[in-house]
């Protein structure tokens, strides 16, 4: 077969070594040998000997099933071979998460990760008054983090001179040492009388960074993630 389909563009690489690499702008490659945990539904191939398992031992005990504010389950790959996962053709991004960091991260935007990795799930003080999107995963440990974005993220630098302002539907994570609260930009009445909608943004303040993406989730999109 010839064309640009077939080219080496396209074609899959031997794997150089176990673990997680970015296969295109679109999708991760995980070299498993032994455990790793992924997004439920995200796998679109694999080869080798591997089982999917929506639970399973994990490190400390059973493995959580976590699920976020847009219902993201998690599932066990184990055994040994190649997997290749994305999500609706979003971009892929590998964060490295080393001993003593903490990164944040919204549920939606989760892919895959190293089951070296340990998470737990936490809600922003005050989320109640708003509609949704932060019902985060926190990661912790050593290992690689598999992201997808729709479009390409922002990564703003938040410093105590320069707090950040993010809409809570645009938020993708943020990394340790910061605090966050939630701000309203405008009265209830401004509102109902036909305001700007951006009724409530994510404040974060310390010394870090934040990721946001650039597009909004409306809550019927939302509700099918």
């Amino acid at each position: 077969m010839k064309g640009d389909l077939f080219s080496s563009r396209h074609m899959v690489q031997p794997a150089s070594a176990p673990g997680m690499t970015v296969e295109n702008a679109k999708c991760i490659r995980y070299v498993v040998d032994g455990e790793m945990h992924a997004r439920q539904g995200a796998m679109i191939a694999y080869r080798g000997e591997l089982q999917f398992e929506r639970k399973g031992q994990g490190v400390g005990g059973m493995l959580k099933r976590a699920v976020t504010g847009e219902g993201l389950p998690l599932m066990a790959v184990r055994g040994r071979g190649e997997a290749w996962f994305a999500h609706e053709a979003q971009n892929c991004f590998v964060v490295q998460v080393e001993a003593g960091d903490e990164f944040t991260v919204n549920g939606r935007n989760v892919l895959c990760f190293d089951a070296t990795l340990s998470y737990r799930i936490a809600t922003v003080k005050g989320a109640g008054i708003s509609g949704g999107g932060l019902f985060n995963s926190v990661f912790t440990g050593h290992g690689l983090l598999g992201l997808v974005c729709e479009g390409e993220p922002l990564v703003l630098p938040v410093s105590p001179q320069y707090p950040v302002h993010v809409d809570t539907d645009a938020v993708v994570g943020w990394t340790a040492g910061l605090s966050t609260s939630l701000h309203r930009s405008q009265s209830l009445g401004s509102m109902l009388r036909g305001g700007s909608g951006e009724a409530v943004q994510l404040v974060l303040r310390g010394e870090g960074y934040v990721v946001v993406r650039p597009s909004e989730a409306t809550p019927a999109k939302a509700q099918q993630h």
